[in-house]
């Protein structure tokens, strides 16, 4: 299961009758093994989803989340290197962690409401003031702090609160069921991102050779437009037709969507770009597409470049 879906799955347990905990990295200092915001469910019958810390205190969160459930009120847990309990649960990489542990009971309906935003791909802050417990839900635009930390998809304490920001699940939109696709929306899938695939061409976008894989068989453009594209969207465009590649990426340079690569030699890219500012579109709009599309590692076969565009996709979403 996605790390990314932790959220989903406290609820399911919530609502097939099982209690459930949520535990949540609130800070790290040092080489801590997960970042803050990573999350873990836990459900009253010790079942687990997700991590906190990459096995190193797991099964102690679970015991701590299995007695907050029983007590109903969260806890806050400490582990670093120097702690007794954290060298018996296996935390040796030398870092520390504070772990938020809740019971999902009390807050059943913010969490329901974070779940319901999040498939609606509306970016949501959920805050927790550590020193009374209150916890509620901030809308983009109504906290500065917020804002800035669902920007940066990066969680954190700030004044005695923490922040979790709930951004949509991301997404990788690829135009183009080729053999390179094969190979990219695998994984991309590993990475966390949600991958569709695009391609009007039965004989490429056949289910058997994408088993269990979304494949929508529309023309490029009127499926981009339909998905609607965000800021945690990325668009890449390999069928090398211009007929299917260049209605994607009209519809895909004027979108929020914070990636979009291209497949092709430069030679090609620069015919690209001939045909889009021939369609009215600017230097400056054209300047967003990446190509040719990936990391230039020498890649060599399918897999390989699959490895560079995704690279290349995590370096932009990290502002690297």
């Amino acid at each position: 299961m996605s790390h990314d879906l932790i959220p989903e799955a406290a609820l399911a347990w919530v609502r097939a009758g099982k209690a459930a905990a949520l535990a949540t990295v609130v800070e790290t200092w040092g080489s801590a093994p997960r970042r803050a915001g990573s999350q873990m469910a836990v459900s009253a019958l010790g079942e687990m989803a997700g991590s906190v810390s990459g096995g190193c205190v797991e099964g102690a969160v679970v015991l701590e989340a299995m007695e907050a459930i029983a007590a109903g009120v969260p806890r806050l847990l400490s582990y670093g290197v120097a702690d007794e309990t954290a060298f018996s649960a296996g935390l040796a990489c030398g870092g520390t962690i504070r772990v938020l542990v809740e019971p999902v009971a009390p807050m059943l309906g913010l969490l329901e409401e974070v779940v319901a935003a999040r498939a609606a791909r509306r970016a949501v802050g959920y805050v927790v003031d550590l020193g009374d417990w209150s916890r509620g839900l901030v809308e983009l635009g109504q906290d500065e702090a917020v804002d800035a930390r669902l920007r940066a998809d990066k969680a954190g304490v700030e004044d005695a609160r923490f922040i979790l920001p709930c951004n949509p699940p991301l997404r990788l939109i690829v135009v183009g069921a080729v053999h390179v696709a094969q190979a990219l929306v695998a994984m991309a899938r590993s990475a966390g991102y949600d991958p569709i695939l695009v391609d009007p061409r039965e004989s490429f976008a056949a289910a058997a050779r994408f088993p269990g894989e979304v494949i929508l068989d529309a023309w490029p453009d009127e499926a981009l437009q339909g998905l609607g594209l965000d800021a945690r969207t990325a668009v890449v465009t390999l069928t090398h037709d211009p007929k299917l590649d260049d209605p994607a990426i009209m519809v895909a340079l004027r979108s929020g969507c914070f990636y979009l690569g291209c497949l092709g030699s430069r030679k090609t890219h620069a015919a690209r770009v001939e045909r889009l500012i021939a369609a009215g579109f600017s230097e400056s709009e054209i300047g967003r597409i990446h190509a040719p599309v990936g990391l230039a590692i020498g890649a060599q076969g399918p897999g390989e470049i699959a490895v560079s565009i995704l690279a290349e996709v995590t370096a932009v979403l990290r502002g690297v």
